[in-house]
């Protein structure tokens, strides 16, 4: 066998159901709390600290018999904005996905500035992406700017 086969029976093969690659080491947990998986009842396997040429360290995520929405995907952007999908079905890859960053985000980060409505008031938080390469978003009701570096999840 292969030293490429070795390395990939690291994690093992799935029938049906989402890869989710690339995922920053330091973020491979708050990827598994933004889409859930934690209350999952579907079969997941999580890796961490694969080696990556691109990363250095990565995280890896397979999720049998579940396919996620470009809602739910489009969440991960925020923190790891250049995660691959595979869309594995009979344990083939069917389709491939980039996460890209939606124009908008919906009830996902929390503003930074103390005195906007929703912080005060119980609604979803509403931002803009106004800048996809730099990550910077603007909040619908107070217009604070803040940066994906800076920002916190709710």
């Amino acid at each position: 066998m292969s030293e490429k086969n070795k390395q990939e029976l690291q994690v093992a093969a799935l029938k049906n159901g989402t890869v989710i690659d690339h995922i920053p080491s330091d973020k491979l947990f708050t990827v598994v709390a933004l889409l859930g998986l934690q209350n999952s009842d579907s079969n997941i396997t999580i890796g961490n600290n694969f080696e990556s040429k691109k990363l250095g360290k990565k995280g890896i995520i397979k999720v049998a018999d579940r396919f996620f929405t470009d809602e739910e995907i489009s969440r991960l952007s925020v923190v790891a904005p250049n995660v691959k999908l595979n869309i594995i079905r009979d344990y083939e890859v069917v389709e491939k996905k980039q996460v890209l960053m939606p124009e908008e985000l919906r009830g996902i980060v929390k503003c930074a500035n103390p005195k906007c409505i929703t912080n005060n008031e119980p609604m979803a938080t509403l931002f803009h992406v106004i800048d996809k390469e730099h990550g910077i978003l603007k909040c619908h009701y107070c217009e604070k700017e803040q940066s994906k570096e800076a920002i916190k999840l709710l």
